[in-house]
């Protein structure tokens, strides 16, 4: 059984912008992929943003509202993260992760309310 699958990430400049892909098609756990993490080595795992398995309601860290857009195919088994304005201090390694409940509840922002993750994807933004 394999886990979810990140792509996308790269060197950017500040001020431009990437999009990771989750792929999910190999994923076959009764289990919801719907977070994305993020992970500075020496730092906490800390949450970024979170959808609903429906494509609904999302949440996201306070700096990276109006930035970052979380998004979901379903039909393509994909997650997204569309982040823009990238800054300096995102550079981190992204991780998608998978729930065993469907929705973006207070405890989203909780690495352990996750029980499977991806390898990472780097993400490196220069000034």
């Amino acid at each position: 059984q394999a886990r979810p699958v990140e792509s996308g990430g790269g060197s950017v400049q500040t001020g431009e912008s990437l999009r990771l892909s989750c792929d999910v098609s190999e994923y076959t756990r009764s289990d919801y992929c719907r977070g994305w993490f993020r992970q500075v080595p020496g730092k906490e795992r800390e949450a970024v943003s979170c959808i609903n398995s429906n494509g609904g309601e999302a949440e996201y860290q306070e700096s990276v509202k109006g930035r970052f857009i979380i998004s979901r195919d379903n039909a393509k088994k994909t997650l997204y993260l569309q982040m823009n304005a990238l800054e300096p201090e995102d550079t981190a390694i992204y991780y998608c992760a998978a729930s065993p409940t469907k929705y973006c509840y207070s405890t989203w922002r909780t690495p352990g309310g996750y029980r499977v993750w991806g390898q990472g994807t780097q993400v490196t933004v220069s000034s």
